[in-house]
């Protein structure tokens, strides 16, 4: 037959809200009749599974994927519509694969066109829409991050808490590629990503990173407060610098008392570990996800929502 058009799959495509391989291989075994190619799509559970695809997915799974080096590592956040599918092991398997898959890429977009690689005969996206046929939810790959160490001589690690609703990636820099591999920087790796987990208010590695709008920013709400209103300016700038430095110190990761030992703050704790290792050890950066942070959660009847679905099957 003839080849199929872009424009024929584009319909398709707005008609069921396929992906566009799963698309265009409809229109080939339906030789290019859409409404054949919407019953095939039917048939084989994809028109059915896209149609769940505008349901909010706020649930899900934070995970992550460290190559055996410990110098490549991902976090990811994969959705879906409640913790009851996010607790199936077909879904923590789906998300462990598309975190070690991330790994070789720079986009989800990348990601969801590349071959899975469980079954590449389908793409990622195709495979994700098999499992939302399968396990009856919107599922979604929301974000990744990747970090790559071996440019630093360093070394990444990652920790996950509350059964993956909170995940953490750190890299650590290193003078050489022998310090990076010690026992004790990788011991230090995980420790500090367990400090940012447990630090939510925290967003930067040290007070150089913040920028100076927020400085400023900070400045003129304590400026602003009205125990000051009554004090000299003189002594008013200096009880604001004061609070301002406490504020900028709470978002920086080295100003914390490490969450093992209040006596140390992590900045301490990076530098005992180089002394010990024999070299200097530096935090590069860190990534931390709560999952389904900034969406928009509908609230919804359960049981009027059971009951619609039941009465469209």
């Amino acid at each position: 037959m003839a080849e199929i058009s872009a424009k024929l799959v584009s319909e398709l495509r707005k008609k069921t809200g396929a992906g566009m391989m799963d698309c265009k291989k409809a229109l080939k075994e339906t030789e290019g009749d859409i409404e054949k190619g919407i019953e095939w799509l039917r048939q084989k559970g994809i028109a059915g599974a896209t149609k769940k695809s505008d349901r909010i997915a706020a649930e899900g799974l934070i995970d992550t994927y460290i190559d055996p080096s410990n110098q490549v590592g991902v976090l990811i956040e994969v959705n879906c519509q409640t913790d009851f599918v996010a607790r199936n092991d077909a879904f923590k398997a789906l998300v462990q694969n598309l975190a070690k898959q991330a790994a070789t890429v720079d986009s989800v977009e990348t990601l969801l066109s590349q071959p899975y690689t469980e079954n590449k005969d389908k793409t990622v996206e195709q495979s994700i829409t098999e499992a939302i046929a399968h396990l009856g939810e919107n599922i979604r790959v929301r974000r990744f991050e990747t970090y790559s160490a071996s440019e630093n001589k360093g070394v990444v690690d990652s920790y996950i808490h509350t059964g993956g609703r909170v995940g953490v990636l750190v890299e650590l820099k290193c003078a050489s590629s022998k310090g990076a591999g010690n026992e004790e920087v990788q011991t230090l790796a995980r420790n500090v990503a367990m400090q940012v987990a447990a630090c939510p208010n925290v967003e930067y590695v040290d007070v150089s990173e913040i920028p100076a709008e927020i400085s400023a920013k900070e400045k003129e709400i304590e400026m602003g407060r009205d125990d000051l209103a009554k004090k000299p300016d003189n002594i008013k700038e200096k009880i604001v610098l004061g609070r301002i430095d406490k504020r900028l110190k709470e978002m920086t990761l080295l100003d914390q008392p490490y969450i093992r030992d209040q006596s140390t703050s992590i900045e301490e704790l990076v530098k005992q570990t180089g002394s010990k290792v024999g070299e200097e050890i530096s935090i590069s950066r860190f990534t931390r996800y709560i999952l389904g942070e900034g969406i928009e959660k509908k609230e919804e009847d359960f049981a009027s929502e059971v009951a619609a679905q039941m009465g469209n099957k």
